[in-house]
């Protein structure tokens, strides 16, 4: 007599490889986010250079950015995906 087989393992039933690799795709944009949220920008970058634009400018954009004078510094924000940037103007003279 033979011993009675184990019936075969479904196949449509998850693994626990298949959990754990979904929480690691999880903690990979997390991760991915806060760093593109807490990390510092560089500041200087020619893009968003504030040489390149009028001196009596304190904001301004390519359409993909904007950008502020805070005294000698300057603050841009993050493109937008798939962004295209324009030729900088200025949306705002500084005292006024």
């Amino acid at each position: 007599m033979h011993a009675p087989s184990s019936p075969p393992p479904d196949a449509s039933a998850p693994s626990n490889r298949d959990g754990l690799v979904a929480w690691a795709v999880a903690a990979t944009v997390v991760v991915t986010i806060l760093i593109g949220t807490f990390a510092p920008a560089s500041h200087g970058r020619s893009g968003h250079s504030a040489a390149a634009i009028d001196a009596s400018c304190a904001e301004w954009s390519d359409g993909c950015t904007i950008c502020q004078r805070y005294g000698e510094e300057t603050a841009c924000s993050l493109p937008g995906i798939a962004c295209v940037p324009q030729a900088k103007q200025c949306l705002r003279h500084s005292g006024g």
